[in-house]
């Protein structure tokens, strides 16, 4: 009878581990998938800021007005903050972001260059920008629906950004 429950309790223990080892398995798992959200998301808040900046950078030679060229900068500086905030973020929590590849920075560079060549007037530029914040602003309420489970800390950089260029929207309207 000892025999049997020494077996049984054995068994037991076995089982036990088994869960255990199971559980700490899904753990990492569900970690692996929680820091690979978090990097999607980083990176498309990165990639957000970084379009944002360069379509400032080409267009900037084209502007005649001083108001919206300060406007511009001001801008530009705000985006430039956010941009820090996700390399920080990135190193800290050993992320690695990727900027915009080539191809659509090219694209980018062309699309202004091409749309600035016919008209230079500051209605113009503005709308272009506007056009700019208003696909930023959706790509930011498109993220928050796909990466909800993303830590909170990321959230609230996306928040910062949606809520900088709500803003920016506002300030460029009276451009038009």
């Amino acid at each position: 009878m000892v025999c049997n429950e020494y077996f049984f309790m054995r068994a037991q223990i076995l089982i036990s581990k088994e869960k255990t080892k199971k559980m700490e398995e899904k753990e990492k798992t569900n970690e692996c998938k929680q820091k690979e959200n978090n990097a999607l998301l980083l990176t498309s808040i990165y990639q957000n800021v970084q379009t944002a900046l360069q379509s400032f950078d080409n267009i900037l030679p084209s502007v005649k007005c001083d108001a919206l060229a300060s406007e511009i900068a001001k801008q530009e500086s705000e985006y430039s903050i956010i941009s820090e905030e996700c390399e920080m973020i990135a190193k800290s929590d050993d992320i690695d972001i990727k900027d915009n590849n080539m191809f659509e920075k090219i694209r980018l560079w062309s699309s202004i260059k091409m749309s600035t060549i016919s008209d230079k007037s500051t209605t113009h530029i503005a709308e272009m920008l506007l056009i700019g914040t208003f696909i930023g602003v959706l790509t930011c309420i498109k993220d928050q629906g796909d990466h909800a489970a993303a830590d909170e800390e990321i959230l609230n950089l996306l928040s910062k950004l949606q809520k900088l260029e709500e803003n920016n929207i506002e300030s460029l309207k009276t451009y038009l």
